[in-house]
């Protein structure tokens, strides 16, 4: 069959910096999805994209586009409103564990489709599965009967979703396009509305762990999802949080399992607890029900309730212990003082080398591997004191994490202060 356009000329309008229309925006997307148009066809675009940039209208019709390549979930018929969260990733961010559980306690069902860790930033699903006898592949009948009876899922996205996003993030991955602005909303906006949610609320992290480094991008990034979600009729929120240092005092799979399960019992570090309540009332409020605050369902002991119920449901055993690692190894203070720096992107450097995470979609995770953390910014410390705590099953790896945690630590005489943002640092509606 013969084309309605021609891909070199749909790059040559994106190379000149022109704007794609509408026809040729959806022909370009389903012809890649469907094979007719060649990876380094699309990697061309892909680049001339990340180059010359999309108007907002373009980013809309590409959105769309994607999510017409496959099938749209739909939640209508559960008995209560349903809210999501996405998270760009960062180190040490198991939200998602406690927050699904928590919002769910308050009346609002919460679909959380996730995925596996890549390179630095852990996956949630990878976590989940640090839990004995925990699955993460549901059917969507068995999502659907999860999210009415328990109230919240956490489970791997089907492959019937965006899958032209899939196709494209892939190749994204190995032709440096992955930081365009307008791929990178497209590619999760894609998937958040296919999968059908009454209400988004995005945490957009910033800082040297996250993806976004700068808070001029995040806040372009934060803004152009916004959008997106409200042309497509979703009350869609951004949270611009600090992703300078770790969240919580643990990076790796099982690490932050046990973290989380202290947040629902009603401790947990404070930054944990702050950030999963502040987006908890973000998740509540798109969904209409603000009356709930979820910082009683916290200390009430109901989110633990339910996440006893949703870790149950999909086959693991929430009072089974988790693995812990065979070997540690503690990096120690080199000085009195205060701690004033913990670099996130190089305790999730080390978090991966130690097998907390991978380096290729196929490659296996080891459940029990992380960092620990003893002084966050702020902290003070003696000489000799431990800072951090590193986990794995194989010691041969402790090398490379110790290479990675170079300069990692910073320790500043005592009195001094860390300069630091705060954890929230801006909403954008």
């Amino acid at each position: 069959m013969s084309e309605p356009f021609d891909a070199v000329d749909v790059i040559r309008t994106k190379r000149d910096r022109g704007v794609l229309s509408d026809e040729q925006v959806d022909w370009v997307v389903d012809a890649y999805t469907r094979g007719a148009v060649a990876d380094e066809q699309m990697s061309a675009l892909a680049m001339a994209i990340l180059l010359n940039g999309m108007q907002r209208a373009e980013i809309a019709r590409w959105t769309q586009a994607m999510i017409a390549t496959g099938e749209r979930l739909d939640f209508g018929r559960l008995s209560r409103p349903t809210a999501d969260k996405h998270s760009t990733g960062g180190v040490g961010d198991k939200i998602t564990l406690p927050l699904a559980p928590l919002v769910a306690a308050c009346g609002v069902a919460v679909p959380q489709l996730s995925g596996r860790g890549l390179g630095h930033t852990g996956g949630t699903l990878d976590k989940m599965e640090a839990i004995p006898g925990w699955r993460a592949d549901l059917s969507n009948e068995q999502m659907m009967r999860q999210l009415e009876d328990v109230g919240a899922v956490v489970c791997a996205a089907g492959a019937g979703l965006a899958p032209a996003d899939k196709k494209l993030y892939a190749l994204r991955d190995v032709t440096g396009t992955v930081e365009s602005i307008p791929l990178i909303a497209s590619s999760i906006m894609s998937k958040k509305i296919a999968e059908g949610t009454g209400a988004l609320v995005l945490d957009v992290k910033v800082g040297s762990g996250a993806f976004m480094k700068d808070l001029d991008d995040a806040r372009e990034l934060a803004e152009s999802m916004v959008a997106l979600g409200k042309d497509a009729g979703v009350t869609t929120v951004a949270v611009l949080t600090n992703m300078q240092t770790p969240l919580g005092l643990t990076a790796g799979n099982a690490l932050e399992v046990r973290e989380s399960v202290e947040v629902l019992a009603g401790g947990g570090p404070g930054d944990v607890v702050e950030l999963t309540v502040t987006l908890a009332r973000e998740m509540l409020a798109a969904a209409g029900r603000d009356d709930v605050d979820p910082a009683d369902a916290l200390k009430d002991g109901r989110a633990m309730d339910v996440w006893r119920q949703m870790v149950r449901a999909q086959g693991g055993d929430p009072d089974a212990e988790l693995p812990t690692a065979k070997e540690t190894h503690q990096v120690l203070a080199q000085g009195d003082g205060v701690v004033t720096q913990l670099d996130a992107l190089k305790v999730g450097v080390a978090a991966w080398r130690l097998g907390a995470g991978r380096a290729r979609k196929e490659d296996p995770v080891q459940a029990a591997a992380g960092v620990e953390i003893h002084a966050k910014p702020g902290s003070e410390i003696r000489s000799g004191e431990p800072v951090l705590t590193l986990h794995t099953d194989t010691p041969e790896r402790f090398g490379r994490a110790l290479e990675a945690l170079d300069g990692a630590v910073t320790i500043m005489p005592a009195g001094s202060r860390p300069d630091l943002l705060p954890l929230v640092i801006d909403k954008v509606r």
